[in-house]
């Protein structure tokens, strides 16, 4: 597993990213070699922050701690990971099974089209491969990233462009294309 830290408004000895690898790397058994971990440390209002990202065979997790103590805000987030992976085991084992771990080659990006009114500024881009899966899979996909929506490629769509989001009613929302 590959490691990366981050401080913000903090500086850490080195001793708590030693115990940061440490406590992740019990991660690591549900990963792949090629797994990634990136740590950001931060302190709010008196509060030790710990937010932990794992990504490892296309899938994300997450999670942010705050605590007294970032020890124990590392333990937390390690945990609350650790949780998300054994709440979500039976589905996360299924997609194994079927292979959906595997990363394809096709990436996509999609670049923000030439400004023509200056009102409408592009702030951030991001590019990220999109890869076919089912809807419940995107679903599980955006609850473990804690996210409202999530773009991926409807594999129950012959691999169209489709969004899934949270609804204010509790359910789930798909947007696609009408053809």
């Amino acid at each position: 597993m590959k490691f990366q830290y981050s401080e913000k408004k903090v500086h850490l000895p080195e001793k708590v990213h030693d115990y940061a690898e440490k406590k992740v790397m019990k991660l690591a058994r549900f990963f792949d070699d090629d797994a990634e971990a990136l740590i950001v440390f931060s302190v709010e209002k008196g509060r030790n922050l710990a937010e932990l990202t794992v990504h490892g065979s296309g899938t994300w997790f997450r999670a942010h701690e705050a605590t007294s103590d970032m020890f124990a805000s590392i333990d937390a987030a390690v945990a609350t990971i650790e949780g998300q992976i054994r709440k979500n085991k039976t589905r996360l084992a299924r997609r194994l099974r079927q292979d959906a771990f595997v990363r394809t080659v096709e990436e996509t990006s999609f670049a923000p089209e030439p400004e023509t009114e200056e009102s409408f500024a592009v702030t951030k881009v991001k590019h990220f491969p999109m890869r076919a899966m089912t809807r419940e899979e995107a679903i599980l996909q955006m609850n473990l990233l804690e996210h409202s929506f999530f773009a991926f490629r409807d594999a129950d769509n012959g691999n169209a462009f489709a969004v899934v989001y949270r609804r204010n009613d509790g359910g789930y929302g798909v947007l696609n294309d009408a053809e």
